[in-house]
């Protein structure tokens, strides 16, 4: 990211977006914009659980889950229902650290499936809250970023 930003930068733009979808991905994006602000560029990203933590809340009724789950199949029931197939939702959530892994001998927090959570509490209408939320919340951003000043 850093160098694609300072490429870009090289030839005009000092502000820019990426559109961050996930949670892990935030451990590299926050060392990226600040590496990148002592340079004068800005950076800015998604940060999923801000934009759609608040939404999430009102909506889920898993025992929690972060892959494939209620949430993530909501998601796509009212992006794309075709794509979802729901008499394949399984829950499968066992609390646990580490990544998720289908090796039940693996490191991390084993899923036969690959599911972390319950999808088969999703529905298109908490997808259609959660996406509109997280929209909503993107082009706040990006408005944020266009009226913020560069770093000096």
């Amino acid at each position: 990211m850093v160098d694609i930003c300072r490429s870009l930068g090289r030839h005009g733009p000092r502000r820019f977006y990426a559109l961050n979808t996930g949670v892990s991905t935030l451990r590299a994006l926050k060392p990226a914009a600040e590496i990148l602000a002592a340079e004068g560029i800005l950076l800015r990203y998604t940060d999923l659980l801000a934009v759609m933590g608040p939404v999430e809340k009102t909506v889920a009724r898993q025992e929690g889950g972060t892959h494939a789950d209620e949430i993530e199949t909501s998601m796509i029931l009212y992006m794309d229902p075709a794509a979802v197939d729901m008499s394949k939702a399984v829950k499968d959530y066992r609390p646990g650290t580490g990544r998720l892994t289908r090796d039940p001998k693996g490191e991390g927090t084993y899923s036969p499936s690959g599911v972390w959570g319950d999808p088969t509490l999703a529905t298109r209408e908490k997808g259609e809250k959660v996406v509109e939320a997280l929209v909503a919340g993107v082009l706040k951003e990006i408005e944020n970023l266009r009226r913020s000043p560069l770093p000096k």
